[in-house]
């Protein structure tokens, strides 16, 4: 009997391979699919795309220089620096580089849309095969994730990488909090769901900042929207076990991020065209482009809200005379939640976008598009049976079609963002910087672009010949400086000073200097031979942050280990050991 349980367990492990191996092939040959055009025009060159291929570049020529995790990124202002990779998180552009390094530079941006499609056309299949019977509605709706219409506004005319990348997440972190709200069976302990909520609330968190603020307030509502149904605390309880986890797990970046706000001018982030009073759908504004983009964005949410009414209606009409509560809990849950991500698109939700905490720094109202385009999908997967499966293949052909040739005419093609950049950090010109990365007292706009690494401010052009300025090393995070001068004098380096730099001469603290009106670093230093040493240093939020991503890793894996050990072991059971019987499916 043994020996028949096993081979039934390998079969099994097999015929789950295979499964996965069809959805993941079919994610690819879509993502494939949607980046096809780039092969004959070149990218699409939307809003972002310079800013994040900067920021690839940047991260991969650090890590020749041996440093893993960059925090400053060395050649934005044009090479004074910024403490861009502080702020910004860090799976996007750390992923970017290391594509950079394995494949040319000129084919980094197709790869990246290609590899994040394909994983989020994986990670909806694990949520959409809970929902429906058919892996094959579950294939399609998972297909249909992956060229949702907003993740295409994002490729053909945002460019925005990063988000890109954290929306990918969205499907398994849906299935995840609903599972934490008992919405879905589970086959893991209460432990180690908790714990594969937070991972991936964490790699939300990772990946883009305003997607993470939209996941944040996307699951909170989910806990107490179950709470209310269920009439119970447990749900909120185990909902906000997981998203403390998932901060704590994501506190390195975060920690740091929220404390050293207060150094740089991050009110940059809501300049005129950013706040969201001038991004609801359909919002007019004095700027003529602005406008006509979000034109563009507000035709393409009300596509997908329309696409998710009529998900909607068809899902509850087949509920109707289903008796199991899970289905009706479920949909329930999406509903609303579609429900409240619509309206935040609309100017009536404008005093929660003033008053809610971080959730201005959002932007852009109609990103919320990225959560109703998952509950289309949702929808789509649980209301596709019988003459609907052929209504939904033309719904979803139809305005994925319409949505990409939209699209398409309305985006800019490009063959030089990335050589352009590539060139300006091979001649040491650098790139532009960002705003809200400014240190506070700087304004880059005045920043001399010709700058040597360090000259002299004053001093007679008699003398020259007795004064030399020597760098024996310079990198993104350390530079030293040898000076000789016969009488005392400044030093002006190219480089922006931060609280996070140290600078000494000759062993002592150095008290840094300012050119008028910019936050340019300029040193004094004596007459005679100086040595000058500026390092980039570990602040103490850094610190505290990594000791709480540090804590609540090992604390979360030890509680684990120690669940599992003390779990009891039934003999002839055949299934693995705590696992349960496969779950309910939502139909």
């Amino acid at each position: 009997m043994n020996e028949s349980v096993g081979g039934k367990t390998q079969d099994s492990r097999k015929a789950n391979l295979r499964e996965w191996a069809v959805a993941g092939g079919i994610s690819l040959g879509t993502a494939i699919a949607i980046v096809s055009p780039f092969f004959f025009f070149g990218m699409a060159s939307g809003h972002d795309i310079a800013f994040h291929m900067a920021s690839w570049l940047d991260a991969a020529s650090q890590w020749k220089q041996g440093i893993v995790f960059p925090r400053w990124t060395e050649w934005a202002n044009f090479g004074y620096g910024e403490p861009r990779f502080i702020f910004y998180p860090p799976l996007s552009w750390m992923f970017g580089a290391l594509l950079g390094t394995l494949i040319p530079w000129k084919y980094v941006g197709i790869a990246f849309y290609a590899c994040v499609q394909t994983f989020a056309g994986l990670s909806a299949y694990a949520l959409l095969r809970q929902i429906s019977d058919s892996r094959r509605t579950a294939r399609f709706s998972a297909l249909c994730f992956v060229m949702n219409p907003y993740a295409l506004t994002i490729i053909y005319a945002r460019s925005d990488f990063a988000e890109l990348l954290a929306i990918s997440f969205f499907p398994v972190l849906l299935l995840a909090a609903l599972r934490l709200c008992g919405i879905f069976a589970q086959h893991r302990k209460p432990t180690a769901q908790t714990l594969a909520f937070a991972i991936v609330f964490c790699a939300v968190w990772l990946s883009n900042a305003p997607s993470a603020v939209i996941a944040t307030y996307g699951v909170a509502f989910l806990f107490a929207f179950s709470s209310l149904q269920t009439r119970t605390f447990e749900p909120l309880i185990k909902g906000a076990a997981g998203i403390l986890l998932g901060f704590g797990l994501a506190a390195f970046y975060i920690v740091p991020a929220a404390y050293e706000q207060r150094w740089v001018k991050i009110a940059g982030a809501l300049a005129s065209g950013l706040e969201p009073a001038q991004n609801f759908l359909y919002a007019k504004t004095s700027d003529s482009e602005h406008d006509l983009f979000n034109r563009i964005a507000s035709n393409i949410a009300v596509m997908l809200v329309a696409w998710t009414l009529a998900g909607a209606t068809v899902a509850w009409k087949a509920l109707r005379s289903a008796s199991d509560d899970q289905p009706h809990a479920m949909l329930g849950a999406i509903t609303a939640l579609a429900a409240a991500a619509t309206l935040l698109m609309l100017p009536v939700t404008s005093l929660l976008w003033r008053y809610l905490p971080e959730l201005r720094f959002v932007q852009f109202p109609w990103r919320w598009m990225s959560v109703i385009a998952l509950c289309a999908v949702v929808f789509t997967a649980a209301s596709m049976k019988g003459r609907f499966e052929w209504i939904w293949l033309l719904v979803a052909t139809v305005s994925i079609a319409g949505s990409g040739s939209y699209l398409g005419n309305h985006t800019w093609w490009d063959t030089e963002d990335m050589p352009s950049l590539e060139t300006a950090l091979h001649e040491g010109t650098g790139f532009e910087g960002t705003d809200e990365y400014d240190p506070v007292g700087d304004d880059n706009s005045d920043l001399p672009l010709k700058h040597p690494r360090a000259r002299f401010v004053r001093g007679g052009a008699g003398e020259a010949q007795h004064r030399e300025i020597v760098v024996p090393g310079w990198t993104a995070e350390h530079r030293r400086l040898l000076v000789v001068t016969p009488e005392a004098d400044l030093v002006a380096v190219r480089l922006l000073n931060y609280p996070a730099w140290r600078v000494t001469v000759n062993g002592s603290p150095a008290l840094v200097q300012h050119a008028a009106g910019t936050a340019q670093m300029i040193i004094p230093v004596p007459a005679g031979s100086s040595h000058i040493e500026i390092e980039f240093t570990r602040t103490l939020d850094r610190t505290v942050g990594g000791w709480i991503s540090i804590l609540a890793a090992g604390g979360s894996v030890g509680l684990w280990l120690w669940r599992r050990q003390r779990r009891p072991r039934l003999s002839g059971d055949p299934q693995p050991d705590g696992e349960r019987p496969a779950p309910a499916r939502c139909r």
